[in-house]
């Protein structure tokens, strides 16, 4: 099997302590990868800014990527959230996040699988911001057509492609009544044409509590970009936290795995870092490229250290050094 080029973004937070490990263990697990390593980040704020064209052209030319977070500044006078530009720039409308549990990592609920799709390119998202008077701002919410029927399409193609019959689109119509009520409208009409999937509405709020008491419940989440983001990070707390979760940022011409969580950059440098929000990813990425043999055994190789659990990160409740951590799952393949 001939290596596939992929595009390899660090970042400026753990995937600059984790990214090289990450390559070292896929290769141990057998994969054919060949990585093209790019930066983006705070380190890059010259005037190419935080997301520098040659990162993008990397992801456009490769059409497929792994990505470690990225730091955006809070508050006014900073920039634009880089993952959010490269989702708009390369048009990775879609936000995927599998919510199920890792063997070995004590959650909150067992045996517990869902999918949360989020709209990855409108919404209050989009940017648009402005002070209409002093200490009166307005941020706009925006909702299209084309971007929800598209949306839309992809959750019913992805239910059905991978046999799920479930489907909950999640929204605040009742509120919000033109924004999600196009949202939700635009989703019953595309409903329509798929009706051996169960489409159910539910109101946001509502959509947490139950996600909270009965997670089994769902199958798959649709929501808005905000909606999205704030459940996906629900649902990795239900299955174990930073640990057991990925994302994949998809569009018809590419994709973007990710490690969506690890914002800990007082961590840096100092070989305690969690290894596995990098791993799961990538383990994902060689299913993509069709290497399912190497995925199953650095999967298999993770839990079985999870399992263990002697060689294992203070998050995660032992007491060991990231390189050691990773020591013992290259031994464990």
């Amino acid at each position: 099997m001939s290596a596939r080029k992929v595009t390899l973004i660090p970042g400026d937070l753990i995937g600059r302590d984790l990214a090289g490990p990450m390559t070292e263990l896929v290769a141990a697990a057998g994969g054919q990868v060949e990585w093209e390593w790019v930066e983006a980040g705070a380190d890059c704020t010259g005037e190419e800014g935080p997301l520098p064209p040659a990162c993008i052209e990397s992801v456009r030319r490769n059409g497929v990527a792994l990505k470690g977070p990225l730091r955006t500044p809070e508050g006014t006078g900073s920039y634009e959230s880089p993952s959010v530009v490269m989702r708009k720039a390369l048009g990775l409308y879609a936000g995927v996040r599998h919510v199920r549990n890792l063997e070995g990592l004590k959650s909150r609920y067992p045996n517990l699988d869902l999918v949360i799709i989020r709209e990855n390119t409108e919404d209050v998202y989009a940017g648009l911001e402005h002070e209409v008077h002093p200490g009166v701002v307005e941020s706009i919410k925006v909702v299209t057509r084309a971007a929800s029927e598209r949306i839309f399409r992809f959750a019913y193609r992805y239910a059905r492609n991978h046999g799920r019959r479930r489907l909950a689109i999640v929204h605040k119509a009742n509120i919000m009544k033109r924004s999600d009520g196009l949202f939700l409208e635009v989703g019953r009409e595309v409903a329509a044409h798929y009706p051996d999937v169960e489409t159910r509405e539910i109101i946001v709020d509502n959509a947490c509590m139950q996600m909270v008491t009965n997670p089994y419940q769902f199958d798959v989440v649709v929501a808005g970009n905000l909606y999205g983001d704030i459940l996906s990070d629900l649902g990795a707390g239900l299955v174990g936290g930073i640990s057991a979760v990925w994302g994949l940022d998809q569009g018809d011409d590419g994709v973007v795995f990710e490690a969506i969580h690890g914002r800990v950059p007082g961590l840096l440098g100092s070989d305690r870092l969690n290894p596995i929000p990098m791993l799961l990813p990538a383990i994902r990425l060689l299913e993509h490229l069709g290497q399912q043999a190497p995925a199953d055994r650095l999967q298999a190789a993770v839990e079985r250290v999870l399992t263990e659990g002697r060689v294992i990160t203070a998050d995660l409740g032992g007491d060991a050094r990231t390189s050691e951590m990773v020591k013992a799952i290259r031994e464990a393949l």
